[in-house]
């Protein structure tokens, strides 16, 4: 099996790795109209430091793997096509590929080929020669294997920018069931031995200039979303715990593809990808990292999962009425970040520019503001938007999404709450607590 073929192979089996790019949903439509897919394999992107789109080879070292986790398409009982890159053969693609200005960097993962170990010495022997002998400076986004020596684990993380380790699904419940080679602390191990070395790499290079820098982009992980039963709520709890304990970058959430056949899966026919369920996460996840939320804030017990036609902040607001309206004069930045319609930037702006000016809503329009949410939920000058009610079925109305606007009765005004109060009231209470 030549290059080429062992390349076809090997980055088709990597595109279901959502840790920095699509989850490989095809989006082709039976006109052949349009232009890009979400599913063509070998190239994904990834954000840089300042903020630029780069390119990078995503391809595996191996699909022959000694697992058989039964939502993988490269489980040991799927019948399909192996191939394995030599690690010769992989850093010289990289370079060929660098230098045709086809990528900019490379994110390498691996099926787990005959043990942890091995799959980890073939993976280190491609980064160093990348980087050793060919004095690759690019990005590399490498996976760690659970289950590999801890100095193995050591040396990829001098070789990468960034590590990860896929925590593959939110509960270990879910590992048992479809995952039976696998369990959580296994996973946990490196991922903890990732975050120390990071923190103790960043303490060695104020001391000593020319310390070694240990995965300086720090780490990421994944999870499949909708392969099992778990709920919004645990997997929002999960990825608060592994921010805080394990300081990751990012998690990112991968709705699940029914590539395989199996007992313990959802049935393939009929099955639609959940992928307003990944985006909810996602919403969820950007308030948990950057606006100050917590999981036990956005989902309980009682009520375990996002409404797919609000959206999380918005879902937050029109639980707490009380918190509404915010004077954007007055009110402490903590609280302008829990507006709907305002971001972490437009709050800032909103922070810097009321120290010069009394704010208005043209104002607010101008400094970035949605206003066509936040209107709802805020003052200027103790005064509400022309026109606008903060009644709560009329709010309501109007943060739904066009999905939830085309089942709910198609009439306009503040009479919506006279005629056909059925779905209006059956929205609400799904969205209350």
């Amino acid at each position: 099996m030549d290059v080429y073929e062992k390349l076809k192979i090997l980055a088709d089996a990597a595109k279901y790795d959502a840790s920095c790019s699509s989850s490989g949903v095809d989006r082709s439509e039976n006109d052949g109209v349009g232009i890009g897919t979400a599913c063509a394999a070998g190239i994904c992107h990834s954000f840089s430091a300042d903020g630029r789109c780069i390119s990078l080879l995503k391809v595996l070292q191996s699909n022959a793997c000694c697992y058989d986790c039964t939502y993988c398409t490269n489980r040991r009982s799927n019948d399909r096509p192996r191939a394995t890159f030599t690690p010769r053969e992989l850093a010289d693609l990289t370079i060929q590929f660098y230098r045709r200005n086809y990528i900019e960097g490379l994110f390498l993962s691996s099926a787990v080929w005959r043990s942890p170990d091995d799959t980890c010495l073939q993976m280190l022997e491609t980064l160093r020669i990348l980087r050793k002998e060919y004095y690759f400076r690019g990005y590399i986004h490498v996976k760690a294997i659970p289950g590999a020596d801890a100095r193995l684990t050591h040396q990829l993380g001098l070789f990468a920018d960034r590590m990860s380790v896929n925590i593959e699904l939110p509960s270990e419940q879910s590992l048992l069931r479809l995952a039976p080679d696998k369990n959580k602390q296994a996973i946990l191990r490196p991922m903890g031995q990732i975050q120390e070395e990071i923190h103790q790499s960043k303490h060695d290079l104020v001391r000593y200039r020319h310390a070694e820098r240990f995965a300086p982009a720090g780490q990421s992980t994944q999870m499949i979303i909708g392969a099992t039963n778990d709920s919004d709520y645990q997997i929002m709890k999960l990825s608060e715990g592994l921010y805080q304990k394990y300081q990751l970058k990012r998690v990112y959430f991968s709705a699940y593809i029914p590539v395989m056949s199996h007992p313990n899966l959802p049935a393939r026919e009929g099955f639609r990808p959940p992928l307003l369920r990944e985006h909810r996460l996602y919403q969820a996840d950007w308030l948990l990292r950057f606006y100050g939320f917590q999981a036990d804030e956005l989902l309980d017990a009682e009520h375990p999962n996002f409404h797919p036609l609000i959206d999380p902040k918005a879902n937050w607001a029109l639980n707490h009425p009380a918190l509404f309206p915010v004077e954007v004069n007055r009110a402490p930045y903590e609280m302008l970040l829990r507006v709907p319609g305002i971001g972490v930037q437009s709050a800032k702006r909103i922070r810097t520019a009321r120290r010069e000016r009394t704010l208005t809503f043209e104002g607010l329009k101008k400094i970035g503001v949605v206003l066509k949410r936040a209107q709802y939920f805020i003052t200027c000058n103790g005064r509400l938007a022309d026109g606008v009610s903060i009644r709560q079925d009329t709010v309501l109305r109007a943060l739904v999404s066009e999905q939830g606007l085309r089942e709910l009765p198609q009439t306009s005004g503040e009479q919506l709450s006279l005629f056909s109060m059925q779905p209006l009231e059956e929205l609400k209470a799904a969205i209350s607590r």
